[in-house]
């Protein structure tokens, strides 16, 4: 009967501690329009927020393209989380639409979907909208991640005090964010579209930023290849299968890169098993290349690759495939 006793106290006790995981704030920032690889990171984010990983403290977009907030509402819309706070980046930054000409994904999903937003220009900026959510939360709980340009995040280190909070946007960061997560990089040097389009901007959060940064070169989702499930799948009424439907056949029926999945997956569940981290410093130039230099003592990490492609591609695209459970979170 103790041994009974004793084993029953250690299931429970080991129970405890793996149910014992946080769940991970995080505010998601994308350029919603060029690529449809957003689409699919922020269906990869709405499934983990509906097996409770993740609560989705916000959505903005870091692109000016007037389709972007709508497109990030419908989806947000679609998975049952409506009131998501949802903002635009305001001045100067790129103003990009997809490049996809045939079936125009931006132009469809608002068209097919309901949402309430109806442009980019006339959504909140999505500055008030970072001040405002990180002022509300505790210290060091919230994880950002960017698949986008770096527009917003200059805008947020440079902010000054507000109704929201009397920090400056660096010492508001520095108090309030544990994480950032970017989709971002050439490695170890070149040009990556994210960093290159806002140069500018990337200059200064590289050289600026306070929190540990961890990224997802062009190298890690360039190798991973989703999306052909989801254009045969049987799905009716998504507009995750329909993004993918109208453009796979554009570009590659065996798939689209994975870019900016990958750090959404990373943000929520950490890097292991999927990665292992590399230590060191991530600098960006005004013609928009960057440089990778492996440190133990940087502040920044890059993905490497640890599980097989074909289990990771597996994984990601299981959870693109997630149907809307209807959660309010």
């Amino acid at each position: 009967m103790k041994q009974l006793l004793i084993y029953l106290f250690a299931v429970c006790l080991f129970s405890n501690c793996s149910n014992d995981k946080q769940t991970t704030n995080l505010i998601f920032d994308t350029d919603m329009a060029p690529d449809y690889d957003d689409v699919g990171a922020l269906a990869v984010l709405h499934a983990l927020a509906d097996s409770g990983e993740v609560k989705i403290l916000a959505t903005v977009s870091s692109n000016k393209c007037e389709t972007t907030v709508p497109c990030i509402d419908v989806i947000n819309t679609y998975f049952g989380r409506p009131d998501i706070p949802v903002g635009c980046v305001k001045g100067d930054a790129p103003n990009l639409t997809t490049w996809h000409r045939e079936a125009r994904w931006t132009d469809e999903l608002p068209k097919r979907y309901p949402h309430k937003a109806q442009s980019a220009s006339e959504s909140e900026d999505a500055l008030k909208v970072y001040r405002r959510i990180l002022s509300l939360q505790p210290d060091t709980s919230v994880t950002i991640v960017t698949v986008g340009f770096f527009s917003n995040l200059k805008n947020l280190l440079q902010s000054q005090p507000d109704e929201y909070s009397k920090l400056s946007g660096v010492d508001l960061v520095k108090k309030k964010v544990k994480l950032l997560v970017s989709m971002a990089g050439r490695m170890p040097q070149g040009k990556e579209f994210n960093v290159e389009k806002d140069s500018t901007a990337s200059v200064v959060v590289f050289e600026e930023w306070p929190t540990p940064i961890i990224l997802s070169g062009w190298d890690i989702g360039n190798e991973i290849l989703t999306g052909k499930r989801l254009a045969s799948s049987d799905i009716q009424g998504s507009p995750i299968i329909d993004a993918f439907s109208m453009c796979l056949p554009q570009d590659n029926p065996e798939g689209r890169m994975s870019w900016d999945q990958t750090a959404v997956l990373v943000a929520v569940r950490g890097a292991a098993p999927y990665f292992k981290l590399e230590k060191g410093i991530m600098k960006a130039f005004p013609d928009g290349s960057n440089t990778w230099t492996a440190d133990p003592k940087g502040l920044h990490s890059r993905l490497i690759f640890q599980m097989p492609i074909p289990q990771l591609t597996n994984i990601i695209e299981d959870l693109m495939l997630h149907k809307p459970q209807n959660k309010q979170n």
